[in-house]
């Protein structure tokens, strides 16, 4: 089982918390930087904590359909890493969750428990994908269903 932390975002110092449409909103301004820039610029943009693609406790995670992180807004640690044994507090495999809903679906929501960048603490999580190519693009949010 691999254990995964979130590390806070520098810029995340507010209390508030983003909404489902605001996750949706990124990960689609996330796809269309990757679709006009290139993987490699976007990737790196992703990864800045004061970049655009960090918002309070919103941020993008991309993976490729092995479970590899290719770029990380909270934690820099975990890119390159293969992630797809992840599991949360309760047991669940949440990237290999997303892995397998991306070979059948464009887009989707996954719950499971993560560290919120802000509080601190595990708290419930709703991520938003969607699949470009051979990899999937995702933000989510905290304590809120879509």
């Amino acid at each position: 089982m691999i254990s995964v932390q979130v590390a806070v975002a520098d810029n995340a110092v507010s209390n508030e918390t983003s909404s489902p449409q605001q996750a949706i909103d990124i990960v689609k301004k996330a796809i269309n930087y990757i679709k006009t820039n290139g993987t490699d610029k976007a990737y790196a943009l992703f990864d800045d904590h004061t970049g655009p693609f960090v918002d309070k406790d919103l941020y993008v995670v991309v993976y490729d359909f092995n479970g590899k992180c290719l770029a990380h807004g909270a934690n820099e640690k975990l890119i390159g890493r293969n992630l797809i044994d992840a599991q949360d507090v309760d047991g669940k495999y949440y990237v290999k969750e997303r892995v397998e809903m991306a070979k059948t679906n464009e887009s989707y929501w996954t719950e499971y428990k993560f560290s919120d960048p802000i509080t601190k603490k595990l708290e419930p999580k709703s991520t938003y994908c969607e699949k470009l190519n051979d990899t999937v693009v995702c933000a989510g949010v905290y304590n809120q269903s879509p």
